[in-house]
């Protein structure tokens, strides 16, 4: 293999840690902060599940990203990946949950812009359409979860202890689907802008275990995701834990579920499959925010509750973020891309391929 193409890589891992220190609060933040699931619990669980989703699930939206910019040098992709990681850690030291998703569409949009290429604005109306559905679906799902389960309580006529123990092992098992669900949807945002160009090669071991090549570079991005979380999301993880509301634990279990079931519409060809051959509407498969449908079920929770204990502050600066994030990730990026081609002399676009 060419080692040169894991040095170009290194951007992409890079990303994968910065989304793993990031977004694994989205996961198990509210369980975590309710005390009902250890840190280093979650963080394992996590882990090993958005590998899974990655490598099984992660193909659908990676397509979306491509006809929304193709970076089309092994440069460009390597500074529109890094453009995007170091926006999202910086957000992430300030302790502020950012979306990935529009890290990584803010540095292809500075690519197209540095290049001189058109940016498919149909592509991008759908996907900004998420970045304002997405935590409005998510704030609907949680607010008809909650009553659900309340019901379903109230009905059972559950002793505590009892309702205490299924509460935990339900955020453990919808925290699974979540990262699962995350690694599916977002892995395109760390490698969809290396697919093009990875060296790797189908792999197959004893008959029972085979993978693609974009499987291969998918769990590589997985395994840096992993990486960020068990490093350093300690910190995020507290900040939707525990600072923007203070939540219960059926309250906790039912922000997880509601976005483990956004993201899952998000991301699943098979039910994109199964309504188009029924002739239903479906969702687009575009990487979402799992931080917005976090923050947008939480805040579901606390309007029903009336707004009481929702920290309107930490509101504020989240929102500030979800703009901000694009416009920090594309100016980084076109400035960047200047210096990789006018001082290191690298080809970031090479604009005979685009015809092809």
């Amino acid at each position: 293999m060419d080692f040169s193409y894991l040095f170009f890589l290194s951007s992409g891992l890079f990303l994968g840690w910065s989304l793993g220190a990031n977004d694994a609060a989205n996961i198990f933040g509210t369980a975590v902060g309710t005390k009902m699931v250890r840190f280093n619990t979650a963080a394992v669980i996590a882990s090993i599940f958005i590998i899974l989703g990655a490598v099984f699930g992660g193909a659908g939206t990676t397509e979306t990203l491509d006809t929304l910019g193709s970076v089309n040098t092994l440069p460009g992709a390597f500074m529109v990946a890094l453009a995007a990681a170091v926006t999202i850690y910086w957000m992430s030291r300030t302790g502020v949950s950012v979306s990935t998703s529009q890290a990584i569409v803010g540095s292809i949009i500075g690519w197209n812009c540095y290049c001189g290429e058109s940016t498919n604005f149909s592509v991008f109306g759908k996907i900004f359409a998420t970045w304002v559905f997405c935590p409005l679906l998510a704030a609907g799902t949680a607010v008809l979860l909650y009553f659900l389960l309340h019901m379903l309580i109230r009905r059972t006529r559950m002793h505590l202890l009892r309702q205490d123990s299924y509460v935990r092992a339900g955020l453990i098992v919808m925290g699974a689907l979540c990262a699962y669900a995350l690694g599916a949807n977002n892995i395109a945002n760390i490698m969809g802008v290396f697919v093009e160009s990875a060296p790797f090669h189908d792999f197959s071991f004893n008959d029972t275990v085979y993978l693609t090549r974009i499987q291969i570079l998918f769990l590589l991005g997985g395994m840096a995701v992993a990486v960020g979380i068990v490093t350093y999301s300690h910190k995020v993880v507290s900040t939707v834990g525990n600072s923007l509301l203070k939540m219960t634990p059926l309250a906790a279990l039912t922000v997880v579920m509601a976005q483990a079931v956004v993201l899952f519409l998000f991301s699943s060809q098979g039910l994109q499959n199964f309504l188009h051959s029924h002739s239903l509407p479906a969702f687009p498969l575009v990487p979402v925010s799992s931080t917005q449908a976090v923050i947008g079920a939480i805040l579901g929770i606390g309007l029903l509750k009336g707004g009481r204990g929702l920290n309107w502050g930490i509101t504020g600066r989240i929102v500030v973020g979800w703009v901000v994030t694009p416009l920090i990730a594309l100016v980084v990026c076109f400035v960047s891309l200047f210096f990789l081609e006018n001082v290191f002399n690298q080809v970031v676009y090479r604009p005979e391929l685009m015809d092809l």
